[in-house]
């Protein structure tokens, strides 16, 4: 259960002010069907976060316990660092029209190439290689994460954006990223 609670509210802050959750405000003003386009961001982001799970428990099978836990540690304070820089959605990411797949293969696949790298996709490896016994539940909490972090900007566009202080989200986030490379270094919790 530690490993759900922690996936899920790390990635929802992590996801506050992050690019895919810019890039779902855009196809949520461009398309205005919010079912679809939140459909197509669920099943992306379960896709990806499996993907990314993956990694994070295969890594976990030939890399010592030590080294793993130093490569954590060093992860998450560089994750708590990133967390402080903002993110901006390029003009080449944002769909400009809806493909012969309709709004949710747009979003689907959009989305999909959005989170490539991004700071959630990199905490669900992290997450995964740390909780590497609650793989599953790593996934099903970074995908809740993302969608309690994603659906509500869908519904409500801009006026929870604006209504929400994300450089303080994003500190917190900073704040709990930093504990948690930390106590990975110090061995907390292993």
């Amino acid at each position: 259960m530690e490993a759900f609670l922690v996936a899920t509210g790390i990635v929802a802050l992590a996801e506050m002010g992050d690019k895919t959750q810019l890039l779902s405000l855009v196809l949520a003003a461009r398309f205005r069907k919010p079912w679809p386009i939140v459909l197509g961001i669920f099943a992306a982001t379960v896709v990806n976060h499996a993907l990314a799970g993956a990694v994070g428990a295969w890594v976990t099978s030939f890399l010592g316990p030590t080294v793993l836990r130093w490569i954590l540690g060093l992860s998450f304070i560089a994750m708590a660092v990133w967390m402080l820089i903002p993110d901006k959605l390029d003009e080449d990411e944002a769909p400009r029209s809806v493909s012969k797949f309709g709004v949710f293969g747009t979003t689907l696949v959009a989305f999909f190439l959005a989170e490539m790298g991004d700071k959630t996709q990199i905490a669900t490896v992290m997450l995964a290689a740390r909780f590497t016994h609650d793989y599953l539940w790593v996934v099903i909490g970074t995908t809740l994460g993302m969608m309690l972090a994603i659906a509500p900007v869908v519904w409500l566009g801009e006026r929870i954006v604006r209504k929400v202080p994300i450089k303080l989200v994003h500190s917190i986030s900073a704040v709990i990223f930093l504990v948690l490379g930390v106590a990975a270094l110090i061995g907390w919790g292993a």
